[in-house]
C-alpha cells in the first residue's frame, strides 16, 4: 500500500497538535437500558489513540453510531461511548454535544497535550452521509478545521464514500491508522497467494448480500462451506423442499448456476435444526435436509454437518469466515455456530473471522479470541476487499 501510516506520522512529531482520528465506534447497545453489549470495537482503536496520547497529541476522535437521519436522536449519542472510551484509557475522555458546532469547537480548544475528546456522532449531520459532493465537502471542510492532521483507523466504513471517511482527508494531511494498516495486510494476503488448502465459511441470512463475494472467492477457493440461513436457497436449488425456512425464490437459479459452475467444490449442510417457530424456546429437532417438515423453519446446522465442515476445516491452511451458521442469539440454534468456530480456532491455520456477526458470535459464545488469527471489525468492508472492490476510504488514504 502506498499510504503513510501512523508510524510516519508520530516521526513528524505530535505534540501539541490536534490530530483527527476517524474511528468506528459503533458498539451494540442495549435496547433497554442503552449500555453498551460488546466494547470490540473500542478496543480496537486503542493502540492507535494510546499511541497518540503518549505521543503528546491533542486526539479528536470522530465516529458513527447507528443510523439516525441527519438530525440528532438521543438513543444513538456517543456519549456512554466516550466513557467507555475513558475508562479503556485510564483517563478522562472529554465529549463534545455536537459534532462541528460551539460545543465541538470549544472542547477541542480546550484539549492539553495529551488528552482526547469524543466528538458527537457524525451522522446527527446530514453533510456526512449526503450524495451531494457540495454538501458533504462542506460539511468535510468544518470538520478538518478542527485538527492538523488526520487518521483513519474505521475499517469498518472504509468502503463508504461518506465526509468523514472521504472527503476531510482530501483536506489533511492523511495516514492510515494501526487497525486499518492490520485489516489491509492481513486481508491482502487472502486476495495474494493464500496458504492451501484454502477454506471459506459463508453464513448469515441472505444469499444476495453475499452473492458477489461468493462469485469473487469461488474460483480461488478449495472449499466453499455454506451455512446460515442462505444455505435453504442452495438446497432448494439442489431440489430440496425447506418448509417454513427462509428462501430467496430469486436466487434458486443463481444459485443452481454457482453449483454447476465449480462442481464439488460447495459444500452445504445435510442436517438442520428444525424448530416449530422462531422462538428462542421454541420445539425442535435435528432433520435431514431432505425431510424438513412444511411447517417448520431451520434455524441452525446439525451436528453431521458441524461435523463434516469441521473435517474440511480441519485440512485447511487458510480460512476465512463470514456469517453465522444459525441464529446464534438463541441458545438452542447456538451449536453450529460454535462448533465452526471452535473447528475453525482448532486448525492451525491462518483464519480471518470477517467482522460483523461472526466477530460478535466469538465474544457472545465466550471464544477464545485469541485463537484466530484475526478478528476484523468491518464486515461489509472486509466483503468488498475480498470482492475486488475500490474502497473509497483506502482509496483516499493513498491519493
Amino acid at each position: 500500500m502506498s499510504i503513510r501510516n501512523l508510524d510516519d506520522l508520530l516521526a513528524e512529531g505530535v505534540s501539541g497538535r490536534r490530530v483527527l482520528v476517524r474511528a468506528d465506534l459503533n458498539v451494540p447497545l442495549d435496547k433497554q437500558t442503552g449500555d453498551i453489549t460488546d466494547d470490540g470495537r473500542i478496543r480496537a482503536v486503542l493502540p492507535t489513540l494510546g499511541a497518540l496520547v503518549q505521543a503528546g497529541a491533542r486526539v479528536v476522535v470522530c465516529s458513527h453510531l447507528g443510523r439516525p437521519k441527519g438530525t440528532p436522536e438521543p438513543q444513538f449519542s456517543l456519549r456512554p461511548v466516550a466513557g467507555r472510551l475513558g475508562e479503556l484509557l485510564g483517563a478522562p475522555v472529554h465529549f463534545a454535544a455536537d459534532t462541528v458546532g460551539d460545543s465541538a469547537r470549544s472542547t477541542v480548544d480546550g484539549l492539553a497535550d495529551g488528552q482526547v475528546a469524543v466528538l458527537e456522532n457524525l451522522r446527527f449531520n446530514k453533510g456526512e452521509t449526503s450524495k451531494d459532493d457540495a454538501e458533504r465537502g462542506a460539511f468535510a471542510e468544518q470538520l478538518a478545521a478542527l485538527g492538523e492532521a488526520y487518521v483513519d483507523d474505521a475499517f469498518g466504513a472504509v468502503h463508504r464514500k461518506h465526509a468523514s471517511v472521504y472527503d476531510v482527508p482530501a483536506r489533511l494531511p492523511h495516514f492510515a491508522g494501526r487497525l486499518v494498516l492490520r485489516e489491509v495486510e492481513v486481508l491482502s494476503k487472502l486476495t495474494g497467494e493464500p496458504q492451501r488448502p484454502y477454506v471459506v465459511v459463508l453464513g448469515g441470512s441472505k444469499v444476495s448480500d453475499k452473492l458477489a463475494v461468493i462469485e469473487a472467492l469461488l474460483p480461488k477457493v478449495d472449499r466453499l462451506l455454506i451455512g446460515g440461513g442462505m444455505c435453504f436457497t442452495f438446497l432448494k436449488a439442489q431440489g430440496l423442499e425447506v418448509g417454513s425456512s427462509l428462501l430467496e425464490e430469486e436466487m434458486v437459479e443463481t444459485c443452481r448456476n454457482l453449483m454447476e459452475r465449480e462442481p464439488g467444490k460447495i459444500m452445504l449442510p445435510v442436517d438442520v435444526v428444525a424448530a416449530v417457530a422462531f422462538a428462542p424456546d421454541a420445539e425442535h429437532d435435528t432433520v435431514r435436509v431432505d425431510g424438513i417438515p412444511s411447517k417448520r423453519v431451520g434455524l441452525d446446522i446439525g451436528p453431521e454437518t458441524v461435523a463434516g465442515f469441521a473435517a474440511a476445516l480441519e485440512q485447511a491452511r487458510t480460512v476465512f469466515w463470514n456469517g453465522p451458521m444459525g441464529v446464534f442469539e438463541m441458545a438452542a440454534f447456538a451449536n453450529g455456530t460454535r462448533g465452526v468456530a471452535e473447528a475453525i480456532a482448532k486448525s492451525g491455520a491462518f483464519s480471518v473471522v470477517g467482522g460483523g456477526d461472526s466477530a460478535a458470535a466469538v465474544r457472545t459464545l465466550g471464544l477464545d479470541e485469541s485463537s484466530f488469527g484475526h478478528i476484523s471489525t468491518g464486515g461489509g468492508a472486509s466483503l468488498e476487499y475480498l470482492e475486488g472492490k475500490t474502497l473509497p476510504g483506502i482509496a483516499a488514504l493513498e491519493n
